[in-house]
């Protein structure tokens, strides 16, 4: 059984019988592995000396370490065909120190819907290689931004044909509708607009009580009018790809894709990388922008 996307239903009524008994077998295997790994002593317990043959925690110290009955836990263990809770789930994954990735298995063979991704502590160091990543992207512009779009790092190529600088408010959705940089160069802001706004949306509706996204919603209503007009329509569009038609002051019109990317890693960062398309000689006119000669030519005033 493949779970696709973060909001697909892991199980339906529908369920064959011969699938229902390979999960549930999975179940009953993957979490006779966890409980073996984690030691008594990390789970505070004594831990029995030589006298103890079980490797890791007794099916017992699971259950009242997690708070649950002895003999739920055994039907849970066995791979029984038992109604759970995510509260439950929830318990079980502290007392066997199941990780963010594992625990969200848990949950799909549970046959509950899984909680949302996130970043393990020992993943949250990527933002080097992250940084290395769209550096070699250049010349083509690339940046990363986290789930409320807030901007986390950007290329030199993005500072160069986006625009984008310290000094200006550092939110993707924000900057798009009040950066009069921004604007001025974007020949199709009108069409591109309604996309980015239900693009936004769809992030929001993945964590609906998410009180950032509500931050971030207000404060683009305030200070945008148009953002507000369109926020009411309440269209839906996955993150994806936009195409972007710019005029750039130094080398004309621009032709770029932006691609949304995620790292199943980092669920909470958003990397967006520019191709270049073949209108305009679109990548050549990248090339000299971060050259030499075209980053010199930049330090003069420029309209736009």
């Amino acid at each position: 059984m493949c779970v696709q996307g973060e909001e697909a239903d892991v199980v339906t009524a529908l369920e064959s019988a011969s699938a229902k008994q390979h999960r549930l077998g999975e179940l009953r295997e993957f979490l006779m592995s966890r409980r073996a790994r984690v030691s008594p002593a990390e789970a505070g317990l004594p831990d029995g000396g030589a006298r103890r043959r079980t490797p890791g925690l007794r099916r017992e110290e699971v259950a009242v370490l997690a708070g649950v009955g002895v003999s739920w836990y055994q039907w849970l263990e066995q791979g029984r065909d038992i109604t759970v809770s995510a509260q439950v789930l929830d318990s079980v994954a502290r007392v066997l120190r199941l990780t963010p990735a594992e625990r969200r298995h848990l949950y799909v063979l549970a046959a509950l819907n899984p909680p949302a991704l996130e970043a393990a502590p020992e993943d949250r160091d990527m933002c080097h290689g992250l940084r290395r990543l769209i550096d070699a992207w250049m010349p083509f512009p690339a940046h990363i931004m986290d789930v409320y779009w807030n901007t986390v790092m950007w290329n030199d190529a993005a500072a160069i044909v986006l625009g984008m600088r310290q000094e200006i408010v550092q939110n993707c959705l924000i900057a798009f509708f009040t950066d009069p940089l921004y604007r001025s160069r974007s020949t199709r802001w009108e069409e591109l607009a309604p996309k980015v706004v239900a693009q936004f949306r769809s992030a929001c509706s993945e964590c609906p009580d998410d009180e950032g996204f509500q931050a971030v919603v207000e404060s683009a209503k305030e200070q945008s009018p148009e953002f507000a007009e369109l926020w009411e329509r309440r269209d839906i569009l996955p993150g994806g790809q936009n195409r972007k038609e710019m005029e750039h002051p130094l080398v004309g019109r621009l032709v770029v894709e932006a691609t949304q990317l995620r790292v199943p890693a980092r669920p909470d960062l958003v990397i967006v990388m520019h191709t270049p398309m073949p209108e305009a000689n679109t990548a050549e006119k990248l090339e000299w922008l971060v050259s030499p000669e075209g980053r010199r030519g930049a330090m003069y005033p420029v309209a736009g």
